[in-house]
């Protein structure tokens, strides 16, 4: 039975987007949802988003920067995710422990094996039943991003103030995504009966479609 969807991707892949969607779905069907992400789910996964997100400038080591989103994670799968699935609810999360491996594993290039063991303990073992990965090329996600970006600061014009509105991860490197990506994809490629890889090049209606009817389908199941 799916009772734990988690949505996945590099930035700009609107999976915020289509999770809001499939939420509004089926919340009007009638299914009580709990839409969550990471980090940020709780009141500490708020602080915590906070610091690994908007810390400017100053380098963040890579153990410090892993611990705070297991932290997040740990409170959050405690707090929120475990009482919802105790009591029935359909959990929709934006993001899991599958961004952790891609980003500080195949991103950063942290041991895989000792990722996994970390998640599992900062997950309590939970793992999602369906994830959608969301995948485009980096240049079309970034590209998004500082659209956005623009949007939310008309004011920015020049590239140094358009960046200002990015946050860390979205400031980095090109072949950061990269990696980032190839490792989602290795993830899903891995997990096939957990996976469904969609095209985030498609329209907002065109994925919202699609995932309406793969979550109709499992949920019938």
């Amino acid at each position: 039975m799916i009772r734990f969807i988690s949505f996945e991707g590099g930035d700009g892949s609107g999976k915020s987007t289509q999770l809001r969607l499939i939420e509004q779905y089926l919340t009007a069907r009638g299914t009580k949802c709990l839409s969550t992400r990471e980090p940020g789910g709780t009141s500490l996964g708020k602080m915590i988003r906070q610091v690994v997100l908007q810390v400017g400038e100053r380098e963040v080591a890579w153990p410090t920067e892993l611990f705070l989103y297991l932290a997040d994670r740990a409170q959050h799968v405690t707090e929120l995710i475990q009482p919802a699935l105790r009591s029935g609810m359909l959990v929709l999360c934006d993001r899991f422990m599958d961004s952790t491996v891609a980003y500080q594993g195949y991103g950063r290039g942290v041991d895989l094996a000792m990722l996994r063991r970390l998640n599992d303990i900062a997950s309590r073992g939970i793992v999602p039943d369906l994830t959608f990965l969301l995948d485009c090329p980096v240049e079309v996600g970034l590209s998004r991003t500082r659209q956005r970006s623009q949007i939310s600061s008309p004011a920015a014009r020049s590239q140094d103030a358009e960046l200002e509105g990015l946050d860390r991860f979205e400031r980095e490197r090109l072949d950061f995504h990269e990696k980032v990506r190839q490792g989602f994809l290795e993830i899903a490629r891995a997990e096939k009966d957990r996976f469904v890889i969609l095209d985030a090049r498609q329209s907002v209606a065109q994925l919202h479609d699609e995932i309406k009817r793969i979550v109709e389908e499992r949920l019938m199941a």
